[in-house]
């Protein structure tokens, strides 16, 4: 495969992709999962974890492992289809603890549009209570906000990102947001994950639960 091809396909320009592979510039984790995704093949080094402290960096909320291993698994995550009013999008989002980083990190699969699929770091400050799921790549960042989580440790959020406008042109959006511990969904039918119009076997249930993000004020629309 060509860099020009391997660039085309991680969705980056073939300038930073040599560049990185030069030493000059590194890549971000959201281009790492990427490429790792288009080479079937894993780039992280998991040898050699930084010296244990104990703590996320300060910049993240300062949160012990102990303190947040509830947090850490597979989501189904639902929001509003931005190109199909009415119809909602099904993804799952991993969350786990990166031992070399000393943080959490979240990362996304089986996302239709798998070319977009995010991945970033988790910060959970006390002061707020929230928790912030952050995609940082080359100064552009796509941002959940999630409240606390209910007794189901069920999260319903806002969403805040750039989406596809006329030509190449990006607008940004933002629309309410669920996660929910895959155990407690079935996730084993062919329409569990994608594009779900009404007439899907699952949709009913999905709006029931993203419904909750507004009805039971996790987030607030501001005209």
């Amino acid at each position: 495969m060509s860099r020009q091809a391997l660039a085309e396909l991680a969705r980056i320009s073939l300038s930073t992709l040599e560049k990185a592979l030069s030493g000059s510039r590194p890549f971000t984790l959201a281009t790492v999962v990427r490429l790792e995704d288009v080479l079937a093949t894993p780039l992280r080094d998991r040898h050699g974890p930084a010296p244990e402290t104990g703590l996320a960096p300060e910049s993240m909320g300062s949160y012990s492992r102990p303190a947040v291993r509830w947090i850490e698994g597979s989501y189904l995550t639902l929001r509003p289809a931005f190109g199909d009013p009415g119809s909602i999008y099904a993804y799952r989002t991993q969350i786990a603890w990166d031992e070399e980083a000393g943080h959490l990190q979240f990362s996304e699969s089986d996302r239709a549009d798998a070319a977009f699929t995010q991945a970033g770091f988790v910060s959970m400050p006390n002061l707020s209570g929230h928790t912030y799921l952050v995609t940082s790549e080359a100064g552009q960042y796509r941002l959940i906000v999630l409240g606390r989580a209910t007794r189901e440790r069920r999260m319903f959020g806002l969403l805040s990102t750039l989406q596809v406008g006329t030509g190449s042109q990006l607008v940004p959006a933002a629309c309410p947001i669920a996660l929910v511990p895959e155990d407690q969904v079935s996730t084993a039918g062919d329409d569990a994950f994608g594009l779900l119009a009404r007439d899907s076997q699952a949709f009913a249930g999905y709006r029931d639960i993203l419904d909750m993000a507004v009805t039971s004020d996790f987030c607030r629309w501001h005209q």
